[in-house]
Order: structure tokens, then sequence, then C-alpha cells
């Protein structure tokens, strides 16, 4: 078998629980923005698109889907990497799920700094903003198990392929008509 599908197919299996968080946070929503309407400057913190709500609903159906996926599809799926042992595999999925939701929190961050304001793209930052806080939570609290699991080939994999499923996902959103960009 060619390399790079194993490679694709491990870097998808290892980013389940963060894409599930990010997707679901913006598919669910809220009402409740996480900074109350409070502006920095000219700006908002974050703005009315970062809630509670999803803040939460989003990190459990990424956590709950990353707890699923090791107990119940790891047997099946062989050529996956494992998230850890018992209790440690609760912790690299915290640190994936909640991880993701601070990329993103940090990415709107930035944009309200650079006066974008909700739905004006910001290439790259938009999609990978969550993987960055994900990685960061994974060294923080997972280090060992993030330098072992993480090789170089799933970093280029998921660096590549998650702005192409991030854009297809979020045209999905927009078509289904719970995002009001298709992007």
């Amino acid at each position: 078998m060619n390399p790079v599908i194993p490679t694709i197919i491990a870097a998808l299996w290892l980013m389940l629980p963060a894409y599930i968080t990010n997707a679901s946070a913006a598919f669910f929503g809220g009402k409740t923005p996480i900074d109350r309407g409070i502006y920095w400057g000219k700006n908002r913190l974050l703005g009315d698109g970062k809630t509670y709500e999803g803040l939460l609903k989003g990190f459990s159906c990424g956590f709950l889907f990353g707890i699923l996926q090791h107990l119940v599809l790891s047997g099946y799926i062989t050529i996956t990497p494992s998230f850890g042992i018992f209790p440690f595999f609760l912790v690299t999925l915290f640190c994936l799920s909640a991880g993701a939701m601070i990329g993103d929190l940090l990415g709107s961050f930035m944009k309200r700094r650079l006066g974008l304001k909700r739905g004006t793209p910001l290439p790259l930052v938009d999609q990978l903003d969550f993987v960055g806080g994900a990685w960061l939570l994974l060294f923080l609290g997972a280090r060992a198990w993030f330098i072992e699991t993480f090789s170089l080939g799933i970093i280029l994999a998921v660096i590549i392929l998650t702005p192409v499923l991030h854009l297809f996902t979020n045209y999905i959103g927009f078509k289904i008509g719970k995002k009001t960009v298709p992007w």
C-alpha cells in the first residue's frame, strides 16, 4: 500500500475530535456571546459568532465523539494510532477538543484586532486556528504523546487537508443555512 494513504488516514483519525468540535460549535451555535458585547478599542473582543452554547456544545461533541472513536472504533480500524491508554486518553481528547475551541477563539480575537468583521475571510487563519489551538494544548498537556504520535508526515497531511475539509464543510453549512458565508 502507498505510505501516503495510511498517513492521511492517521491524520484524519487523530484530528477527528478537533474537527468535530469545530464543526459542532458552528453548527449548534448559540445566543450568549462569550465577550458579552464588550469592545476593545473600536471592535468587539470576539463578536456575536462566539457563544457559550457553541463553546460547550462544540467541546462536548468533540470530546464525546473522541471517546466513542477510541473505545468503539479503535478495535475495527487497526491502522489508526491510539489516543493512549485509560485514563490518559481522556487528557488527550480534552486537549484536542478544548484546544480546538481555544484556537478558534484566538482566531476570532485576531480577526477583531485586525478590524475584520464576522464572516470576513482571513485565509489560513480561518482554516487552521483550531488546529493550532489543539496542537498547542496537546503540546502543553500531553507532550510526549504529541511528539510520538504526530510525525512530520501527519503534521503536513493535517496542514494540507484541513483547509480543504474546512472549506467543504463550511460550504455545506452555508447551503443548509447554518452559516452566513460559504467559507
